[in-house]
């Protein structure tokens, strides 16, 4: 799959920056929030140029609500804070990877990953898995 340029709304991110990112139709990059420490994925989110430029320039990390259409910043109503540790592009340039040091939980469920609460496989080891949801074996 290959991702389009993309039309990034007005941004104050650094113009060498923003050249190098390849942006969904809409102007979007998926960004993955790991604990810097743990490894542990803690969820995924929206980020056009803007919201990365206020990620680096601010260590908080700022999300693009598709939903809502508004920037948010994790943390600002929960209290669940992400402090931005390190970022990261992935060699497409398609996808940020935010090392973070998580403040309580990361999920909206309250839960500190997105991905606990439904688990398709489960200890496959080599090869794949038998096709029996994680939750039946």
């Amino acid at each position: 799959m290959t991702s389009t340029t993309g039309t990034p709304r007005p941004s104050s991110l650094d113009p060498e920056i923003a050249a190098r990112l390849r942006r969904s139709a809409d102007g979007l990059l998926p960004a993955i929030a790991q604990q810097y420490d743990t490894g542990e994925v803690l969820m995924l989110g929206w980020m056009d140029d803007e919201a990365l430029h206020r990620t680096l320039t601010t260590g908080r990390c700022t999300y693009w609500s598709r939903s809502r259409q508004e920037y948010w910043v994790k943390g600002d109503t929960s209290g669940h804070v992400q402090k931005v540790r390190s970022v990261a592009l992935d060699c497409d340039a398609d996808t940020v990877l935010v090392k973070v040091d998580q403040v309580g939980a990361a999920c909206h469920t309250g839960a500190r990953t997105c991905f606990d609460a439904d688990v398709l496989l489960r200890d496959a080891g080599e090869g794949a898995g038998s096709g029996v949801p994680a939750s039946d074996q």
